[in-house]
């Protein structure tokens, strides 16, 4: 059978029409990163003044102090605060652009079931960046700092460096912050039907292990750091169970309801073809 152009362009239509709207939620999306960008770069010095009051109160008062060794080093701290704060600062137009990208090929109950999903990653996230900013780095810090004094009769004195300090502030910020998105993956993940709660409470203690390995690696290499990960990824963990065991149910109950309602649909249908068959017989 010949091949018609006209077939190759009914079918190619659709798709160049889904490249253009997606060209143009990409431009936006880079527009509102840039403008962020700029705006996060005139308050730069703000923004890494911010990021450094974790370590200013770790040190004795008056004593703190970052260097840069080289000369370009400074300017490149704040462009990379200002990419780093205009990421935040511009994910919400970001989602908002792929939500309305994606949204139109879901179902309404699609939308409905991936709306919660939407609201808690942002949440989380911001949790665990704030409980790393707010909890763990000062007292990783201190610990850190707490090495200063005499080693082998010389004066052993922390001077930080502004691009390793920032390098480590965004690693601390990330790495808590995404893996507190743990229950969003794992809902995910049970409401495609990937994964079980049984199987997930049947792993725990190999999850467990899971948990520290991780901690370890993505954290600084510091007890404190890692087991003030591990603890709350725990707990996110057995949270995630029980709302894995409340959505299972519901689901549960959703397809009893569905199973009841199409018991009571199928008689009425047989009578109907029933009735059908006889006039048609008549």
């Amino acid at each position: 059978m010949a091949l018609k152009v006209s077939d190759l362009d009914e079918t190619q239509a659709p798709l160049l029409d889904h490249l253009v709207e997606l060209r143009g939620r990409l431009f936006k999306a880079v527009i509102a990163l840039g403008i962020a960008f700029g705006v996060c770069f005139y308050f730069a010095d703000e923004i890494f003044g911010f990021l450094v009051r974790p370590l200013t109160k770790a040190f004795p008062e008056g004593q703190g102090q970052l260097i840069y060794t080289r000369l370009y080093e400074a300017f490149f701290v704040e462009i990379k605060v200002a990419l780093f704060a205009a990421i935040f600062v511009s994910f919400p137009i970001i989602a908002n652009q792929l939500w309305r990208f994606v949204a139109p090929g879901l179902y309404a109950k699609e939308k409905k079931a991936f709306l919660p999903f939407l609201i808690a990653t942002p949440i989380l996230f911001i949790l665990g960046g704030s409980l790393a900013y707010y909890v763990v780095m000062p007292l990783a810090f201190t610990w850190f700092l707490g090495f200063q004094g005499d080693a082998g009769g010389l004066n052993a004195q922390a001077l930080p460096a502004m691009g390793e300090y920032l390098d480590l502030v965004m690693r601390f910020i990330l790495a808590f912050g995404v893996s507190f998105l743990l229950p969003v993956v794992l809902m995910l993940l049970n409401a495609a039907g990937l994964v079980t709660r049984e199987q997930l409470v049947a792993g725990r203690k190999y999850v467990i292990v899971a948990v520290f390995a991780v901690a370890a690696i993505i954290t600084p290499p510091d007890v404190i750091s890692q087991l003030m990960l591990a603890a709350p990824l725990i707990l996110l963990f057995e949270g995630s169970l029980i709302l894995m065991r409340i959505s299972e149910r519901k689901r549960r109950k959703a397809a009893e309801k569905e199973a009841a309602e199409q018991a009571k649909v199928e008689p009425i249908a047989a009578s109907a073809e029933a009735a059908a068959a006889s006039k048609s017989e008549d």
